[in-house]
This record gives C-alpha cells, structure tokens and sequence, in this order.
C-alpha cells in the first residue's frame, strides 16, 4: 500500500499583526495582505484571480483590498499595477485611462501630443491637466517623467 503524496506543499511564513492593528482596515484587506504575505518567499506573486479565492473574496472585492493596502502604503502601486492591470483599476477616470493608453502606445509623448489628440475630442486643456493629476497621483506617471512634470 502506497501512501499518497500531497499535491500542494505547505507554506509556512511568519507575519507581524501589526495588520490588525489599523481600525480602518476591513477583512478582505487584512486577508490579502495575508495571501501576499506568504508569497514573499517565493519567485512568483500571485494573479488576482488567485488572491481572490486563497482570500475566499470576489475579484472585486480583492481589487478593493489591494488599493487599500496601497493607500496605507503597505503594498506598492507597482505591485499593485502588476497584479490588476493598468485599466482594471476602477479609481482611474475613463479620460485618466485614455491618457494612459496613449501614452503606452507612444513612449515620448509629451503634453502637446495629448493636447493636440484632445482637441479632436473636444476635451479642453484643463480636463487633460485634471486626468494627468490623476495618473500622477495613483503612480502611473512614474514610466513618464516629461508628463509627470505637467502634471503638477
């Protein structure tokens, strides 16, 4: 008789509390910075699909989590932005997320550039300001440093 090997290994980490210690903090942000937690060790973070069912949350709900966990600057926007994805952030304005899919597709895009693609828009100079604060505000300007710069 063969004794069956388990499929998934244990993971065992070590966690300050000081977590639950943040009376504004809700349950779901305190369980994802559990599941992040005990990825530290490892290569690999994991996708939000993942931290969402380890955390027993809807995606939505995981997304949440992890913005609050970056506003108490617990978790890094970049980490942030690599688990959720540029666009999936529902914190950014649909103008901020046109902006920034701009600039993806054009590296050195300067604010003339969203300005002239504006005007065909019909958007004015102080609504892209408005977006750009935004981005900048939330860590996305950080690949942009011209843009980044008009943004104040």
């Amino acid at each position: 008789m063969t004794v069956a090997q388990p499929t998934e290994s244990k993971r065992n980490f070590m966690m300050s509390t000081e977590i639950f210690e943040h009376p504004g903090l809700d349950i779901y942000a305190q369980m994802t910075f559990i599941v992040m937690k005990s990825y530290t060790a490892e290569a690999g973070i994991p996708t939000l699909e993942e931290l969402a069912q380890y955390g027993r949350m809807s995606v939505k709900q995981a997304v949440k989590a992890l913005q609050d966990l970056v506003n108490l600057r617990v978790l890094t926007q970049k980490m942030f932005r690599q688990i959720v994805g540029d666009f999936a952030d529902d914190r950014l304005s649909w103008a901020a997320k046109g902006i920034l899919s701009f600039c993806k597709d054009h590296r050195t895009a300067t604010l003339k550039d969203i300005a002239n693609l504006a005007s065909q828009s019909g958007d004015n100079e102080h609504s892209i300001r408005k977006a750009l604060r935004e981005l900048r505000d939330l860590g996305y300007l950080e690949d942009y440093p011209e843009l980044k710069k008009t943004a104040n």
